[in-house]
């Protein structure tokens, strides 16, 4: 059976107790259903992905490294998206959160975002930037009416995007500073060639925003194949130095994870890549990385 749905009048105003506090977080993971995605990606041949993902492929990695929730993100561009990850996560006692889809520059926006953050495990939105056509589609100002719903809400915008649209994303994010932003995948740097610039010059300056954080996610999959540490580390000291311990959120971007590693062995890269980093984490770094903000950013 079901769990019930939590509501927002019964989230306590008090601070959280330590355990809670504490708690570990994936912050970005996905479930899909290939029937749902018919002539979507991923393609057939992507083997590792290319099936089914659910709760019970999960739970067992999560129990297996102490994981204690996670944030489920949209992957369709499709309000039915939306509505099957709230229902897979109402009945998914590790789910705290999800990330859904929303045609933001609908004429309905508005009403649809309304409606959806009357739904207490919706707690964020995520357009899919990277596949858009247009780089700069993030700052046209007819996104305004949709991040000023976003922002009464306390909705955290997801920012799905590349190196190539951080000067637009920059600009929206500074045109709405109450919206609390998150840049997903550290905005997929070119690990595999090895190139900071321009990359670290635009992270910079969004990193110069308050509201905007960044997950250690997702970079992996743009190393080159069988790349470690060593091809990482310039990258998470970056983003370590520039958005510090209590702007940064991991995640495991699982199932995607799949195509160059497995969850485990993310995990334990992250934790070696974060203890490397100058200046070194203290414990409470590290807890507020691997759970505390995310816990905080998407209100769990």
């Amino acid at each position: 059976m079901g769990r019930p749905a939590r509501t927002r009048a019964c989230r306590p105003a008090v601070a959280l107790p330590r355990r809670e506090r504490r708690m570990k977080v994936d912050a970005h993971q996905h479930f899909w259903r290939l029937a749902d995605r018919a002539g979507a990606w991923p393609p057939a041949e992507l083997h590792a992905i290319h099936r089914d993902f659910g709760p019970q492929d999960l739970a067992p990695l999560l129990r297996e490294n102490g994981i204690d929730a996670t944030v489920l993100v949209q992957s369709l561009p499709t309000a039915q998206d939306t509505a099957f990850l709230l229902e897979t996560a109402r009945n998914t006692d590790f789910v705290r959160g999800v990330v859904g889809w929303a045609d933001l520059k609908a004429a309905d926006a508005v009403h649809t975002i309304e409606a959806l953050a009357g739904d207490p495990l919706l707690k964020g939105l995520r357009p899919m930037l990277q596949d858009l056509p247009e780089d700069d589609w993030i700052a046209d100002p007819a996104l305004a009416p949709a991040a000023g719903a976003m922002a009464r809400h306390g909705l955290v915008f997801d920012a799905l995007v590349m190196p190539r649209h951080l000067a637009a994303l920059h600009a929206f994010a500074a045109a709405h500073p109450t919206l609390a932003i998150v840049v997903d995948h550290a905005a997929k740097p070119s690990i595999a060639r090895g190139t900071l610039e321009p990359w670290h010059t635009d992270m910079a300056r969004l990193a110069a925003l308050p509201h905007v954080h960044c997950k250690l996610s997702g970079l992996l999959t743009e190393a080159a194949a069988g790349a470690g540490r060593v091809a990482l580390q310039p990258f998470v000291q970056a983003v370590w130095t520039l958005f510090g311990p209590h702007r940064l959120l991991w995640g495991s971007d699982w199932p995607v994870l799949r195509l160059a590693s497995d969850y485990t062995a993310w995990r334990a890269m992250a934790e070696a890549l974060i203890d490397a980093v100058d200046p070194a984490p203290s414990d409470a770094d590290r807890a507020a990385l691997f759970g505390g903000n995310a816990a905080a950013l998407y209100r769990l």
